[in-house]
């Protein structure tokens, strides 16, 4: 599908009926520009097309953020909206499985490039109606591509799309310059009707549903891909200039005359060869000049010898082809076996060499693992020790304190041994007296009530019988045996 086409369906003109699309760059630009409000619209520039056939360039009028909300949706809004700054990972089936659902509501999309932004894209959408558009526009603005990413989906209401002009770098092909009716994949007709239609940054239109099998990021008609690879740079200080490669591990340096980080590189590695990527040629650091390479001819498909000076710079006849084609011929096989086996000789040699360097390498690398395997080792044997003899000191200071306390105990229960022996006696000292003590008193208590007795006998008696019966009784009072006895 063509830019006027897609401009003028955009536009709500339909390219097979009679108003035909006009380029604006056939029209005066400033008629779609003095119409729209510069306080809520912004014009993006874009362009789309493969760069090294044609471009395509034009400028989109967006509504700004602020005036469009959830809440207040611009009143002049088309089902017509562009989705700004698209990861440049996400291929075209990214892009429709992550619209999921509103895929079958889209009636054409545009991938487009904006000026500066190599990394990301835009799309360009246009629905069947305008519920869809609002529906989409409430759904995915501030969405995240993906949860592993910070960016959001931008989406805003585009209002018109102007192309202002197209440029042609070459002759394109058919594929280009044609217009295309069919789909590349599956070679059915471009019909809204089967569904929506996806025109790729290169200029090519598929169906979406087509598209969306198509694993590959490249287009499948030119191979265009919208994933550019990086450009090669110095890895050590950045610079992309003067570059060389190193043909045996892939080292990107720079020259000489820049820093000379490919020199450096061959002095650390040994690797002898290293091609300049400007102009293709393989130079020996060894032999310090340009080697030869063995190229394909495309007239005949053998095997020549690169020759950048030309192949007769010494001769005198200019360019011609003088000489006997027979000798020439063999004198070009012997040359060419010559070539051959220095080559394979020069080959086994660098690979020889290489092997030896990297045995040495893993012997270097071995022997540095040995040791540190053995410093860690030592190292975790002599803290393993150090903790030993720390615990075993620790244990040995516990035990002699222990053995302290014990002896100390010991004499403390031979001083309380004495101890509660003298006390026993005491105790059994003092029950002995105490027991004297009460047999004493009981003795004494006997007495006395007899002679309590008596004296109640005497008060209750006459007194001439109490006078016989006293004559005839002793009456032991206490004391009474001490001062008999005392009186004998």
């Amino acid at each position: 599908m063509s830019a006027a086409m897609f401009a003028a369906t955009t536009s709500g003109i339909r390219p097979d009926g009679e108003d035909a699309f006009i380029p604006s760059s056939v029209c005066k630009q400033g008629d779609v520009s003095q119409s729209l409000d510069p306080g809520l619209t912004q014009a993006v520039p874009f362009s789309s097309g493969n760069p090294r056939i044609d471009e395509t360039r034009g400028i989109m009028h967006l509504f700004r953020e602020d005036a469009s909300s959830f809440q207040n949706l611009p009143v002049d809004r088309k089902p017509l909206v562009c989705v700004l700054a698209v990861p440049n990972h996400m291929t075209y089936a990214d892009f429709c499985s992550f619209c999921g659902s509103f895929v079958q509501h889209m009636a054409e999309m545009r991938i487009l490039r904006n000026d500066g932004m190599e990394d990301q894209y835009s799309v360009l959408i246009r629905f069947n109606d305008q519920s869809s558009t609002d529906s989409f526009f409430k759904h995915f603005r501030g969405k995240r591509f993906s949860s592993l990413e910070v960016d959001a989906c931008q989406v805003l209401y585009t209002l018109d799309v102007e192309y202002t002009g197209s440029i042609e770098h070459a002759q394109g092909t058919l594929a280009s310059s044609a217009e295309q009716v069919n789909c590349a994949v599956c070679l059915e007709r471009l019909d809204q009707d089967d569904g929506a239609i996806l025109t790729t940054i290169c200029n090519h239109s598929f169906h979406c549903s087509c598209i969306s099998k198509w694993a590959d990021s490249s287009c499948p008609v030119c191979r265009y891909c919208q994933q550019q690879p990086d450009k090669s740079t110095c890895s050590v200080c950045g610079t992309s200039e003067n570059l060389w490669i190193c043909v045996i591990c892939g080292s990107v340096g720079c020259g000489r005359y820049k820093d000379g980080h490919a020199i450096r590189h061959w002095k650390e590695t040994q690797h002898c060869f290293s091609l300049e990527l400007e102009t293709q040629r393989v130079w020996d650091y060894v032999g310090d000049n340009y080697v030869h390479r063995l190229i394909q001819s495309k007239t005949d498909g053998k095997l020549v010898e690169l020759n950048f000076h030309g192949a007769h710079a010494d001769d005198t006849c200019g360019s011609c082809n003088c000489g006997d084609s027979g000798i020439d011929e063999a004198l070009f096989n012997s040359k060419f076996e010559a070539i051959l086996m220095e080559y394979n000789d020069l080959l086994t040699s660098q690979l020889e060499n290489q092997r030896k360097y990297f045995e040495s390498l893993l012997q270097e690398a071995k022997e540095e693992d040995e040791r540190e395997i053995s410093k860690a080792v030592q190292k975790a044997v002599n803290l393993r020790l150090q903790k030993l003899k720390t615990k075993l000191n620790k244990h040995i200071e516990e035990k002699r304190f222990l053995e302290d306390i014990n002896e100390n105990l010991l004499k403390n229960q031979e001083t309380w041994k004495a101890k509660i022996q003298q006390m026993e006696e005491r105790e059994q000292a003092a029950v002995r007296r105490k027991d004297e003590k009460i047999q004493k008193l009981e003795e004494q208590l006997q007495n006395l009530i007899c002679s309590i007795e008596a004296q109640n006998a005497v008060d209750d008696n006459p007194p001439s019988l109490v006078s016989n019966d006293i004559k005839n009784v002793k009456i032991a009072l206490p004391g009474s045996s001490s001062s008999s006895s005392r009186s004998k």
